[in-house]
């Protein structure tokens, strides 16, 4: 008999993603993946809800879902739908979930942002090789989500209310941009950090992983540059150079940098950048997988 399938969506505030898996060897083997930029959190108004066009830009793309669900003929038994920061923090994400339900067939599971946490390293763990203490960082549409563990054990986690959406909005709606939206952007980050600074840099770590889509599009586009995947403070430094030198906002002038993920590209950048500084970081490397892995992991031990 096959062993059945079974699928992760995760409603994050920038992407939504799905992943499709069956259990080989004990571990989830990804079949297929599924994934739409629908920034989520550029909908959030100022009376803290949802805008009826971005809701439906949400509904939209689980529709899409639903059909790869039907095409995949994966039962609703064994599928996973989890949110996050933007449906934990806007007024009507009873309304999203509502008409959500007829279109997957499944309820939407909001978790909390260290739940989101919990996932992310479990997601990490699972796809990347290394030994000693992690730093995890994973820099979503509306949260970052910091991790620091040897191993499986988690010895500290928290999740931030910043992110590469929200920081967009704030720091990076004029263009051209300025080196002063990238200071504004810092002192931002280093208020949001607080008291977990000091936290993180007592625990130590002897490694930095990113398990984020602003740390993918660096790496790719160092890829496409033939360069080094290493993520470090000159390379940043030498990007945000490149952004300043723009003259259009598309940021097509930058080689090797996906369109996909230029909207939110300089957001990214300036939150990675200023915790590259605030923590110290030397050098950082592109998890193998995240939340949506995560997930992964708890359903292959629910079926």
């Amino acid at each position: 008999m096959k062993p059945p399938l079974y699928a992760a969506i995760t409603l994050g505030s920038n992407s939504f993603n799905m992943l499709v898996a069956k259990t080989v060897a004990q571990q989830p083997k990804v079949i297929a993946k599924y994934k739409r930029k629908v920034r989520l959190a550029e909908g959030i108004q100022a009376d803290g809800s949802l805008s009826e066009e971005v809701l439906l830009r949400g509904l939209d793309c689980l529709t899409m879902f639903a059909e790869m669900l039907r095409k995949e003929g994966i039962s609703a038994n064994n599928v996973a739908v989890i949110a996050t920061a933007t449906l934990r923090n806007i007024s009507n994400s009873d309304d999203f979930c509502r008409r959500a339900f007829p279109i997957l067939g499944h309820p939407i599971e909001i978790i909390s942002g260290m739940r989101e946490a919990e996932l992310i390293y479990l997601g990490m763990v699972a796809t990347t090789a290394g030994e000693g203490r992690r730093l995890v960082i994973d820099i979503g549409g509306a949260s970052t989500e910091f991790i620091i563990g040897d191993g499986t054990k988690v010895l500290l986690k928290t999740s931030l209310p910043m992110g590469c959406v929200t920081f967009n909005e704030s720091f990076f709606s004029n263009f051209p941009f300025q080196q002063l939206d990238f200071d504004d952007a810092k002192a931002k980050v280093k208020a949001v950090l607080g008291e977990q600074l000091s936290e993180l840099k007592s625990l130590g770590w002897h490694c930095v992983v990113g398990a984020s889509g602003s740390v993918q599009s660096v790496v790719e586009l160092l890829n496409h540059r033939n360069l080094s995947a290493v993520v470090t403070l000159d390379v940043l430094l030498d990007l945000k150079q490149e952004i300043l030198a723009q003259n259009s906002v598309s940021m097509q002038a930058i080689p090797g940098l996906n369109h996909e993920r230029a909207p939110t590209f300089t957001a990214g950048i300036s939150i990675l950048l200023a915790l590259f500084e605030l923590l110290e970081i030397e050098k950082l490397h592109l998890s193998g997988g995240a939340l949506r892995e995560g997930v992964l992991q708890t359903l292959a031990c629910n079926i």
